[in-house]
């Protein structure tokens, strides 16, 4: 979704499109973490303005650009809003602290209500809980419907768009030197907006040695029809540990009317881990990796385990992830959910201490641009981010340009977006 936008951009205002390729390795696009996610158009009252302020900036924009993009491309766009709840006292100092930070990343006072127990109960029946926030600006979407609805534009403009095309390797002598499995090509320029994969691909090029990745399978379970009028909103819990990657499964509401529970968060090895075979097959290049960098850290943290061993659980066990739904929505049933949903990964960066880098991470190195980190609410905010980077690429000189034909003015999205880390 990121890469596509990024091309979509830089297409839509360059001098001469066909000098950009889109480089994708799967046959088509969208196969991995851009179809296989919640859905959800984020309103950004859950994330920090300080420690998360490009994923803040850029998920508040992003609203009311995918609301039109859905609009101009008769795609479903439902704004329906979220509930954020909170089951104990240290749950509603969180709200408290939630309401700060969306009115401080933009969102307007009505767009965001704080419930006690009795106005939860007239909102939603079935949801028990002590206190929760009601966000009207969130919506529930296909992201990727839209991101292959992009892929037309962009080839209208004239992108090449080289699909099955896995990189194997990069030089540079000069130009870059882009090997794939279907032949090389060369580039004067790279950006690496290769989702899970980004942060090999920038070590392939001496890039970010000082960061590695750990990846975290999201799963869903299916609800069944007799539950899909038990609420009319998705339903949120504040996450316990909010300072690791780990999330409190959700009750979401799909665009198309289905009702999930998920998702989880079980580390696996690799960014296309879906199912054990592969997974085993990535294990011992990911710990060799992982031993060299920060990330060793983290297998002496005794809470970090503690919590993945409970996200284990929870994959192994459909009770054990019910059950935490159930929590705040106890008229569910483990025994009534019968089908999975779709699995999707997501990849956090971590640091050279040990820690999680909580905001995206944008690195330019020489002739190349390394979009790093880029996760939850990375839908949302795709837009915004993908006219900030173009807009950069411009401003370095890296693209000669006309009259933007995008549905926005890059430059003028990315002026609303402090932009000063790329």
């Amino acid at each position: 979704m990121l890469g596509t936008s990024i091309a979509y951009f830089l297409s839509g205002q360059a001098s001469d499109p066909s000098s950009i390729a889109l480089i994708e390795q799967e046959r088509d696009i969208a196969r991995h973490t851009s179809s296989r996610n919640t859905g959800k158009v984020h309103a950004p009252f859950l994330y920090d303005p300080v420690k998360k302020k490009m994923f803040a900036r850029a998920a508040s924009l992003g609203f009311e650009m995918w609301e039109k993009f859905a609009k101009e491309k008769r795609l479903p766009f439902v704004r329906d809003g979220v509930l954020e709840v909170a089951l104990d006292e240290k749950g509603i100092d969180r709200l408290q602290k939630y309401i700060a930070w969306g009115e401080a990343n933009g969102l307007e006072k009505h767009e965001l209500r704080f419930l006690d127990k009795k106005q939860v109960a007239e909102m939603e029946p079935n949801v028990m809980c002590e206190s929760a926030i009601y966000c009207s600006k969130d919506g529930s979407v296909d992201y990727g419907s839209f991101t292959k609805a992009f892929l037309q534009d962009l080839k209208s403009f004239g992108c090449s768009v080289l699909l099955g095309c896995k990189v194997t390797g990069i030089s540079r002598r000069g130009a870059y030197a882009i090997s794939t499995g279907q032949g090389g090509l060369e580039a004067e320029f790279i950006v690496n907006a290769a989702g899970g994969n980004a942060v090999d691909i920038a070590h392939s090029m001496g890039v970010a040695k000082e960061y590695t990745d750990l990846h975290f399978r999201g799963e869903y379970w299916q609800a069944p029809e007799k539950y899909h009028d038990l609420t009319k909103l998705s339903i949120y819990s504040v996450p316990r540990h909010p300072e690791y990657p780990f999330l409190d499964p959700h009750w979401i509401v799909r665009a198309d009317g289905r009702r999930e529970v998920g998702p989880n968060a079980v580390p696996v090895f690799g960014p296309y881990a879906y199912g054990l075979v592969r997974n085993l097959a990535d294990m011992i290049p990911k710990i060799i990796e992982s031993s060299r960098t920060g990330a060793r850290k983290i297998a002496f943290d005794r809470q970090f385990l503690s919590l993945a061993g409970a996200e284990l659980k929870s994959s192994l066990s459909k009770t054990a992830m019910i059950n935490r739904v159930r929590e705040f929505l106890p008229a569910i049933k483990p025994s009534a959910f019968t089908s999975r949903g779709t699995a999707g990964i997501r990849s956090s960066v971590v640091d050279s201490t040990g820690r999680f880098v909580p905001d995206t991470l944008v690195l330019k190195r020489d002739l190349s641009l390394h979009v790093l980190n880029y996760n939850s609410p990375g839908a949302t905010g795709a837009l915004p981010m993908a006219a900030a980077i173009a807009t950069q690429l411009v401003e370095m000189g890296a693209l000669p340009v006309s009259k933007a034909r995008t549905l926005w003015d890059p430059a003028e999205i990315a002026g609303r977006i402090d932009n000063d880390r790329f």
